[in-house]
């Protein structure tokens, strides 16, 4: 038992996550089915390194990781992924952040 790789000193939880609803994002490895995508046999690829998608959802795996729901237009599938299985699809800078709204006086 001691082969089983585990992310047990990461605890995403404890900060918000890393993406929100709508964030476009880019796969940072090819995603194979894992036999728990219904209708694609296992091993069956369901994005590829690089293809971008956007949040849909976000859930939680484990008590432990954010697991962010992805859409993928160009494969036309939606797949759980972890943080580090994803980019940005676009950097962001200081010059795209919106300013927080003014306080009316």
């Amino acid at each position: 038992m001691s082969n089983i790789s585990r992310d047990s000193d990461a605890m995403e939880l404890n900060d918000p996550p890393a993406f929100n609803y709508g964030t476009k994002v880019r796969a940072r490895r090819t995603i194979r089915n894992d036999g728990t995508f219904c209708g694609k046999d296992i091993g069956e690829v369901l994005c590829n390194k690089g293809e971008e998608g956007y949040v849909v959802n976000i859930g939680t795996f484990l008590q432990q990781f954010y697991i962010y729901g992805v859409e993928f237009p160009d494969s036309g599938n939606r797949v759980g992924m972890k943080r580090k299985e994803l980019e940005p699809a676009k950097p962001r800078t200081e010059e795209e952040d919106l300013p927080l709204p003014e306080v009316a006086s």
